[in-house]
C-alpha cells in the first residue's frame, strides 16, 4: 500500500472467492440452495463430530433464533456481559425478556463468572458468554457455572472462529448453541452472514423453520422434493434470516483458508507482542497453552495516565487506522436509561473502556504494513524505533 493509510480492518478476499460467487450466480441459485447446504455441512465438520450447523444472514439473527428455540420470552432474564456489541443484548429484548448486564474480568475482558453468579435470580434462564477478541471463555468454567445454576448457554462466538478452549473447538461443546459471525471484518467472511452450531437436533430444526418465515421446507428442499414445490406449511410466525448461495459460495472458500488466515493473524499478534514488550502498554491476554486464540482483534490498553483518544489521533496522523472495542453497554443511552445503570456497578469495564485501543490485524496485512503500525505505535508512545 506504500504511503496509503492502513485501515483498521480489511477482508481477505481473492480470486477464488470472486470466482465462487460468480459461479453461484450463474447456477441460478441466488437464494438459499445447494451451496448453503454444503457450507453448513463443511462448517459442522470443522466444529466436530455430532454437531449441526444452520446458516443465517447474521450472527444477530443466529443469537435471536437460538434464544427463541430455547423458549426465552417475557418475564425471563438472560445474563450478558456489558463488554460486547449491542446485538448480544438486543436479541433478548426482541423476545420480550430482559438482559442482565455483568462486569468483565480485568485481564481477559471476558465475562466475570463470579459477577455473573451474583446476578443470577429466580427469573434467569440463560447466559450469553462472549468470546471477546477471539479468546474463549474457558469451556469448563461455562459448563460448571451453567450446571450449578440450571441455565442454558448460548455462546456468542462472533470473534472466535477458529478458536479452542482447552483443546476443545469453540462450537463443539455441549452448550445449547454457539453463534458465529461472517461479517466483513471477521476472521472469515461472507459479507454478511452467520452460523449457529448445536448438538441438539430439535434446536437445529426450530432454527431452520424460524429462519424462513416459519415455513416447514426451504426453497431448496421444496424444489428437490417429490412434493409439489408450491405446497408448503407455515407452522410458526418466523423471520427472514436465511443465507444466500452466493454468500455461502464465498464462505466455502474462506472456510478452506480459515486456519491459514488465523495463523497469519497469530503471526502479526506475535510480532506486535515482541515489538511492544518494552512499552508502557498492556498487551492482550493470550489464554493457556491449550487455548487457541482466533486473533480477531488485537486490543492494547494505554496507561491510565495517557489519554486514549489522543493515542488514536496520533496513530491516525501517521496513517494508521484503529478502533475501540467496545463502548460498554451500561454506558450506552438506551441500556443505561432502561436499566438505570451506573458506571460504579461495572467498575472493571468502566475503567478499562478509557484505555482500550484495537490495532489493525487482518490476514492480508503485509509485513511492511505491520512494520508501519509498529513504528506508529512506538512513536506515539514516545519510544525510539
Amino acid at each position: 500500500m506504500g504511503d496509503q493509510r492502513i485501515p483498521f480492518a480489511l477482508p481477505d478476499i481473492g480470486d477464488a472467492e470472486v470466482e465462487a460467487v460468480v459461479a453461484a450466480m450463474r447456477s441460478g441459485w441466488v437464494t438459499t440452495g445447494p451451496k448453503v447446504k454444503q457450507f453448513e455441512q463443511e462448517f459442522a465438520e470443522q466444529c466436530g463430530a455430532g454437531t449441526t450447523a444452520v446458516s443465517v444472514n447474521s450472527a444477530t439473527a443466529g443469537l435471536h433464533l437460538a434464544l427463541e428455540a430455547l423458549g426465552v420470552g417475557p418475564g425471563d432474564e438472560v445474563l450478558v456481559p456489558t463488554w460486547t456489541f449491542t446485538a448480544s443484548a438486543e436479541v433478548v429484548r426482541y423476545l420480550g425478556a430482559e438482559p442482565v448486564f455483568v462486569d468483565v474480568d480485568a485481564h481477559t475482558l471476558n465475562i466475570d463468572l463470579q459477577a455473573a453468579e451474583a446476578a443470577v435470580g429466580d427469573r434467569t434462564r440463560a447466559i450469553i458468554p462472549v468470546h471477546f477478541a477471539g479468546l474463549p471463555v474457558p469451556t469448563s468454567e461455562i459448563r460448571t457455572f451453567a450446571e450449578a445454576n440450571a441455565l442454558e448457554v448460548v455462546e456468542d462466538a462472533a470473534h472466535a472462529f477458529p478458536a479452542e478452549s482447552g483443546r476443545l473447538k469453540v462450537g463443539s461443546g455441549d452448550s445449547a448453541a454457539t453463534v458465529f459471525s461472517f461479517y466483513a471484518t471477521k476472521t472469515i467472511t461472507t459479507g454478511e452472514g452467520g452460523m449457529v452450531v448445536t448438538r441438539n437436533e430439535q434446536i437445529a430444526e426450530r432454527l431452520r423453520v424460524m429462519r424462513l418465515h416459519g415455513i416447514s421446507r426451504d426453497a431448496f428442499d421444496r424444489y428437490r422434493s417429490a412434493i409439489p414445490a408450491w405446497r408448503y406449511e407455515v407452522v410458526a410466525p418466523g423471520y427472514k434470516y436465511n443465507l444466500t448461495d452466493p454468500a455461502a459460495a464465498m464462505g466455502l472458500v474462506q472456510l478452506s483458508r480459515a486456519r491459514q488466515m488465523r495463523d497469519r493473524r497469530a503471526d502479526i499478534a506475535a510480532t506486535y507482542d515482541a515489538a511492544f514488550a518494552d512499552l508502557d502498554l498492556q498487551l492482550p491476554a493470550r489464554g493457556s497453552d491449550t487455548d487457541l486464540h482466533s486473533w480477531h482483534l488485537y486490543v492494547v490498553r494505554v496507561p491510565a495516565t495517557m489519554n486514549r483518544d489522543s493515542f488514536i489521533e496520533g496513530l491516525s496522523d501517521r496513517g494508521v487506522g484503529s478502533s475501540v472495542h467496545f463502548i460498554p453497554l451500561h454506558l450506552q443511552p438506551y441500556w443505561r436509561d432502561r436499566g438505570q445503570l451506573s458506571p460504579a456497578s461495572f467498575p472493571v469495564a468502566t475503567a478499562q473502556f478509557e484505555r482500550v485501543v484495537s490495532l489493525p490485524i487482518f490476514s492480508s496485512m503485509s509485513d511492511a504494513q505491520v512494520a508501519r503500525v509498529v513504528e506508529a505505535v512506538r512513536r506515539v508512545m514516545g519510544a525510539a524505533t
